[in-house]
């Protein structure tokens, strides 16, 4: 299967605490590039989540958004321990008592003692655990999202190395009718110039045309890479690196047989094949 690098999934679940929600979108990126966007009291899950995601997805530049809403909004979360409090009232009258130049116990004081103020909130552990089973079903969607992107691609690709391998085929059968169309005009040439068909010096031209024509290596070459790419399509997985190469591989070749062009005809193909490798190529940028 072939994955694009851009994606996007958004899933809620809902708590006695509130809604829990999580965004993933991504977008092609040379290496995977994970930036979190969370509260800060979320912040204890970042690095399972980062983990997770990381199991699952090889490239791209991913935003991965984290947030909690309120049950009950406008309502503070927290409650008293009012038989906690009362006891440090207490201690603190009894240390009062025996140190009377000691100053009395603030609220503050009271409020920050572990255990008087009681949060609604999940446990961290609790928490980690709703956040990974969130994130579980976010990138499955997040995942067949880029795999339906790059299903689309892998068409789009395909098809243009289809037209490829038709133009590709149309270069080595127009060889012999270019050499024949050159000697003909060389030998015009001759005649005009000296008067005469030096047929020693036309075989001589004509070697060196042949030596300067002769496209068979490239398009081996790029009949080789055209299967390439197909055979890495088919494989699926994390390929775009891959198919990124054979790009440079395909073009490099499309501009050397466009400078041994031998003809208009010839030089048309290479344009065009040119032409289709860039589309290719900015489609591949999109491939994990």
């Amino acid at each position: 299967m072939i994955f694009s690098m851009t994606g996007y999934s958004t899933v809620a679940r809902e708590l006695p605490q509130g809604t829990l929600n999580l965004d993933l979108r991504a977008v092609n990126h040379r290496f995977l590039d994970i930036q979190f966007r969370m509260q800060e009291e979320l912040r204890v899950v970042e690095p399972g989540l980062r983990e997770l995601i990381t199991s699952k997805v090889s490239r791209g530049k991913l935003e991965c958004r984290l947030g909690i809403t309120q049950a009950t909004a406008g309502v503070a979360s927290l409650d008293l321990d009012q038989e906690l409090t009362l006891q440090l009232a207490r201690l603190g009258s009894q240390v009062q008592a025996l140190l009377p130049d000691s100053e009395p116990i603030r609220i503050i004081d009271v409020l920050r003692w572990p255990g008087v103020l009681a949060s609604n909130a999940l446990p961290p552990e609790e928490l980690r655990d709703a956040c990974a089973a969130l994130a579980h079903d976010a990138l499955e969607d997040f995942n067949r999202f880029r795999a339906r992107e790059g299903e689309r691609l892998k068409a789009f690709i395909l098809e243009r190395v289809a037209r490829m391998e038709e133009l590709v085929a149309t270069i080595a059968p127009r060889m012999p009718q270019v050499l024949a169309a050159y000697q003909e005009k060389l030998t015009a040439r001759l005649r005009e110039a000296i008067g005469s068909a030096d047929d020693d010096r036309v075989r001589q031209e004509l070697a060196l045309f042949m030596t300067r024509s002769d496209v068979d290596e490239e398009i081996s070459r790029l009949g080789t890479h055209l299967a390439e790419v197909r055979r890495v399509l088919d494989r699926g997985g994390t390929v775009g690196k891959r198919l990124d190469f054979l790009m440079q591989e395909l073009n490099r070749e499309a501009n050397t047989l466009g400078s041994k062009a031998a003809d208009d005809d010839v030089s048309r193909t290479a344009v065009e094949l040119k032409v289709l490798i860039e589309q290719m190529r900015e489609q591949v940028q999109n491939i994990e």
